[in-house]
């Protein structure tokens, strides 16, 4: 059984690190935030989203605007262990609907959130520094 806990503020250096880590791992991800941007960004968003974790130290990490029913972020160290499932069924527990932004070049991804309902529902080129195209999915139950 795959454990997911509610993230604590000192779970943030560990989750920055785990984005930081696929970034590198990505070869189609351009670096535009350094590890401590990253955790910064963690940090200023942790008050107001529902942050989940499975490891201690964190190895995967998902992040959910609770208001917006957005999934903003969601890295697992390592794939096919079941965590992306697991923290998809975590979030979508409670709402009758959820959306994420996942990377164009990510096709993985893209056949994950599809077999899990997700359905495409536009492309947006995000703001720079973030240069890759992105497909917006939303799925409903």
């Amino acid at each position: 059984m795959i454990e997911i806990r509610r993230a604590t503020e000192a779970d943030i250096p560990a989750c920055a690190a785990v984005a930081s880590d696929w970034i590198d791992q990505t070869d189609w991800m351009p670096r535009s935030h350094s590890l401590e941007d990253l955790e910064g960004h963690i940090r200023s968003a942790f008050p107001d989203r529902e942050i989940w974790v499975i490891g201690q130290p964190a190895q995967a990490y998902m992040s959910v605007d609770p208001e917006a029913g957005h999934i903003g972020a969601l890295y697992c160290r390592e794939r096919g262990q079941g965590w992306g499932k697991a923290f998809l069924d975590k979030a979508k527990e409670g709402r009758d609907s959820l959306s994420l932004n996942t990377h164009m070049p990510n096709d993985a991804a893209q056949r994950f959130y599809a077999r899990e309902g997700f359905v495409e529902t536009g492309r947006r080129m995000p703001v720079p520094p973030e240069l890759v195209m992105e497909i917006c999915m939303e799925w409903k139950r």
